[in-house]
């Protein structure tokens, strides 16, 4: 099955049931998730708090502001000409009482609109979003954010975050493959191993979110394989990204998949400042983003110094534009794995594993 050859029917019925699913008041139980998440939240404060000097008499845009809580920690925190709180969804009616409760009005002035039909007084010094998706693209909020980028932002002004990586590591799963796939060898004593092949297929070939990766389940070093310069990347550019990955084996196990995560670092204004970083992997404090595993169809022994060498391929979808296809190619030592080829898609995100040499079904 092609990503292409999904009826317009079924994109439409998601679309609406992603809308449904904020209307019917799950947005104020999204907001909560987000911001009860300490390390985004306090990276988010730590980076306004650190450049407050340099803040002061600037104009800041808060992209996707939501519930506003970046905006007023720029307002409370540091002293900008002015704070532009933009958020297209009914929330922003909330966030203008949000501000206005802590007495901000006169600093923050919240946008109801899109990115694209955006109307600001004029351009802005910085511009701070947070628009990282699941295996960072998901969603593909970025547009939005470029788009904003090329109209409102002055020469020279500043991204936050400033850059972005995509970060993969092969991985141990066996509480998921024991769950999905061993559970039907012998269920009460009987043999439901038929059932083994459905399983496979309804579970293996969809990325699984908010997987909590142990560290002790990494099976090499993670490695970035994919970063983006927020300064620099282009609308066009997330059509397709792609990257190469070398992995050593550090220890012998069981090679169930991948995991992938990503980080977003905030350079300072000031020139020799720190920079600050937002890392969502398993070596950092857990995030509500937590961290995506990509199951292959059948777990392959690996031994310590095997090499498992390819790449990673994000591919946007033409049609549905919150859709992107998740593509493995990979080795190990050189020798092509005998493993099955899918492609499917779960909620708005798709997922294609296959190997080096058999041609994707």
């Amino acid at each position: 099955m092609h990503e292409n050859d999904i009826s317009e029917g079924h994109e439409a019925e998601e679309y609406v049931g992603l809308v449904d699913f904020v209307a019917e008041g799950d947005e104020q139980r999204l907001h909560l998730e987000m911001l009860s998440d300490k390390p985004r939240t306090d990276t988010y404060r730590q980076v306004i708090l650190s450049n407050s000097a340099s803040l002061r008499g600037k104009v800041v845009m808060d992209l996707g502001c939501g519930t506003g809580v970046i905006s007023l920690f720029c307002a409370l925190l540091a002293q900008p000409a002015a704070v532009y709180a933009v958020e297209a969804s009914s929330m922003a009616e909330h966030t203008e009482e949000l501000v206005r409760q802590n007495g901000c009005e006169e600093v923050v002035t919240v946008f109801q609109d899109r990115a694209e039909n955006l109307t600001l007084p004029g351009k802005v010094d910085v511009l701070v979003s947070e628009w990282m998706g699941n295996c960072l693209l998901f969603e593909y909020m970025l547009e939005s954010v470029l788009l904003a980028r090329d109209r409102w932002l002055k020469e020279g002004g500043m991204m936050w975050p400033s850059s972005a990586c995509l970060t993969l590591v092969p991985c141990q799963a066996f509480s998921d493959y024991r769950q999905k796939m061993e559970f039907w060898e012998k269920p009460y004593g009987l043999d439901f191993s038929y059932l083994q092949s459905l399983a496979q297929k309804e579970f293996l070939s969809k990325p699984k979110f908010s997987h909590h990766l142990l560290t002790e389940d990494c099976l090499s070093t993670p490695a970035d394989v994919i970063t983006l310069d927020m300064v620099t990347i282009q609308v066009s550019d997330l059509e397709r990204l792609k990257g190469e990955f070398s992995f050593s084996v550090e220890k012998s196990g069981m090679f169930h998949g991948f995991t992938v995560w990503f980080s977003a670092h905030f350079q300072s204004l000031e020139e020799d400042g720190p920079s600050l970083e937002l890392n969502t992997g398993p070596y950092s404090e857990i995030t509500h983003w937590k961290q995506t595993l990509f199951m292959l169809d059948a777990p392959v022994t690996v031994e310590e110094g095997d090499k498992i060498v390819g790449s990673i391929r994000l591919q946007r979808n033409p049609i549905w534009r919150r859709h992107m296809t998740v593509t493995f190619s990979w080795n190990i030592n050189g020798t092509e794995v005998s493993t099955v080829s899918i492609y499917m898609y779960h909620c708005l995100i798709s997922l294609k594993l296959h190997c080096v040499g058999i041609t994707p079904i």
